[in-house]
């Protein structure tokens, strides 16, 4: 049987190859998340300028009573890209009808950690973790109960790291997993002002830079790479054509990088393109979703986030 982590590698280097071979040259944001991205992402989540995480933990507070009254029948909820799991924990203290958690997440480290601490908060919670790539990988909820209602929790705004196309893919394979009667809670960051929104990708403590770094010192350390950290440089950027924030790595320098036997080469200036997050308002996302529709919202006193409940 192959070892899940060298299938895992070999996906790695081959979306490192493909993506600095092009003209344009980009990485994947998914591999941020080894076990150091996601402590990283951890910290960022806590920084003042991150407004994302306190805005939409202070929704969930807010409304999860409004948001749980919705389940009907026993629950299992199903949510992708877990990390540490704390804001799921507010709909887990709102109502006792959630009977199992399937967290899924692509740092095997992390999810081990964080669903030790969740089976000592919640003894009576069925958790089955799930590892890899959501986008890649199906779920299968034969363990449920027939009777027990679907529900998805996709929370962040990660779907503002997808691309429409990437969108309808991830939507018909929620579909399939939750069927036709499930529920799908979405987290979408809202158009807002750029003193806002800027700092929360390019933050002072130089956290955030870290954490796009890491992406080329896990090349260097997972796939031999010569990347010099140093010779690259964090920015964020606005996309107003695109309504997106999109992450670069700058070569500082005119610079060559091996990685598996091939050269590539940066000129002072070019960049690496590593994330885009997307700003959507609930009416775009009404018009690119298939098969789905919104159900309600709720958002916060500043309109900066919202949450989506879709059936």
């Amino acid at each position: 049987m192959e070892n899940p982590i060298s299938r895992n590698a070999n996906q790695f280097l081959n979306d490192v190859i493909e993506g600095l071979s092009k003209r344009e040259k980009s990485l994947p944001s998914r591999w941020f998340y080894d076990e150091e991205g996601s402590k990283l992402f951890d910290q960022i989540t806590r920084l003042p300028e991150y407004y994302l995480m306190r805005t939409e933990t202070a929704i969930l507070q807010m409304y999860a009573s409004d948001i749980t009254d919705s389940f009907d029948s026993d629950v299992v909820l199903v949510e992708y890209g877990a990390g540490s799991a704390r804001k799921v924990r507010t709909l887990f203290d709102a109502s006792n009808r959630i009977r199992m958690y399937l967290p899924f997440d692509i740092s095997i480290e992390h999810m081990d950690r964080t669903v030790a601490r969740l089976e000592q908060e919640y003894p009576e919670l069925l958790i089955n973790p799930i590892s890899g790539d959501f986008m890649e990988k199906g779920v299968s909820l034969e363990l449920a109960q027939k009777d027990w209602k679907r529900v998805g929790f996709f929370s962040g705004s990660t779907i503002g790291n997808l691309s429409n196309k990437q969108i309808a893919k991830f939507m018909k394979s929620a579909r399939s997993t939750l069927g036709k009667d499930g529920i799908l809670l979405i987290g979408l960051d809202l158009p807002k002002p750029l003193d806002v929104l800027l700092p929360a990708y390019d933050d002072a403590e130089g956290v955030t830079a870290k954490f796009n770094l890491n992406i080329l010192k896990r090349a260097n350390r997972e796939l031999g790479a010569d990347f010099n950290l140093d010779a690259f440089q964090h920015s964020a950027i606005w996309n107003e054509s695109e309504s997106r924030v999109e992450m670069h790595l700058v070569s500082q320098q005119d610079q060559e990088v091996s990685i598996n036997n091939q050269k590539f080469n940066f000129k002072k200036g070019e960049t690496i393109h590593t994330e885009n997050s997307r700003k959507m308002s609930i009416e775009y996302l009404s018009k690119i979703l298939e098969d789905w529709t919104v159900n309600t919202y709720w958002t916060d006193e500043n309109n900066y986030f919202a949450l989506v409940m879709l059936r």
